[in-house]
């Protein structure tokens, strides 16, 4: 009876401890990677993916914070699609003003920061463009309260009466039908925030090479260097602003409450959110609470999914 025995030769078994040593070195920096990660992480999961779960399962229950949260499956979601009408008036006007007001501030952020670009002082007008964004919702509120105000003393409507525009005042914070345009144009005018940042940090990190090689290839005015050069060049900063206008579109609250009160008149200035903050903190009906924020969790990923599809780099 032969026994076989294997004998390693010594580069073998060098090239086996080198190997060895490469894999403690890459597992060294896997771990030192999710060790910088790991305070982020945490706190992604603990403020953002536990919340969204645990407002999915509440969702399917009816919880009042009094009493244990009580299994009723589909319930509230029958009842605020088939029941609610006041959901059904707040989910119109929230897609009338994100289909108003989203497209119009992504537009205008772009433009103005493409504007600005070319001019000697920019930052002076990138701070007066910005200043609003980063001002407290309700202070600005008070000021546009004034220019919109239902007597003759508002700015707007004693202009319009010295110029005979108008027989008599406008309610505009008051009538069902201008409440809604009032809050997209005070929206709009906020909405120079982090987009419109972001587009002026964009457009200035377009390499000016880029502009003499497009002349040399036949591009000749402002519009064709705009479309053939600076747009492919800014598809990262352009889905970073529809996203935000996205959320900030269906987020509209603040500036709702501050122009027409909540309720609004004939709940012509009730959104989404207006309505999830009533049942949540008003009515403390969490579980049918839960299934508005679920809604609207899921309408606002779709739509941001769909935004980058179309506005994500093959290469992506």
């Amino acid at each position: 009876m032969q026994s076989s025995v294997e004998v390693n030769s010594p580069l073998q078994l060098k090239s086996q401890k080198v190997s060895r040593f490469k894999l403690s070195q890459a597992g060294k920096k896997a771990a030192l990677g999710y060790l910088f990660l790991s305070p982020f992480l945490i706190l992604f999961i603990v403020f953002t993916v536990v919340p969204v779960v645990q407002s999915i399962y509440l969702s399917f229950t009816y919880y009042n914070m009094l009493q244990p949260a009580k299994w009723i499956g589909l319930s509230n979601y029958s009842v605020l699609f088939l029941e609610d009408d006041i959901f059904i008036k707040s989910l119109k006007n929230t897609f009338i003003f994100a289909v108003i007001a989203g497209p119009l501030s992504y537009c205008l952020s772009f433009l103005l920061a493409w504007v600005i670009n070319t001019l000697r002082a920019k930052m002076l007008f990138s701070l007066a463009f910005y200043v609003p964004s980063i001002t407290s919702g309700i202070a600005l509120s008070v000021v546009w309260l004034y220019i919109f105000s239902g007597d003759r003393y508002g700015l707007l409507n004693n202009w319009m009466l010295s110029w005979g525009m108008i027989s008599e005042p406008i309610l505009w914070t008051t009538d069902p039908d201008t409440i809604m345009p009032v809050i997209i144009i005070v929206s709009l005018w906020m909405s120079m925030g982090t987009g419109f940042l972001v587009f002026l940090a964009g457009l200035q990190n377009v390499s000016p090479e880029l502009y003499e090689a497009g002349s040399i290839d036949g591009i000749s005015s402002r519009f064709q260097e705009l479309w053939f050069i600076t747009l492919p060049m800014m598809k990262p900063q352009l889905l970073f602003g529809a996203v935000n206008s996205i959320v900030a579109a269906f987020g509209v609250f603040d500036i709702a409450v501050a122009i027409a009160g909540m309720p609004s008149p004939n709940y012509a200035g009730h959104t989404i959110i207006s309505h999830l903050f009533d049942y949540a903190f008003i009515r403390f009906e969490l579980g049918y609470a839960s299934s508005i924020a679920v809604f609207l969790f899921f309408v606002t990923f779709g739509l941001g999914r769909i935004v980058m599809k179309l506005l994500s780099s093959k290469d992506q």
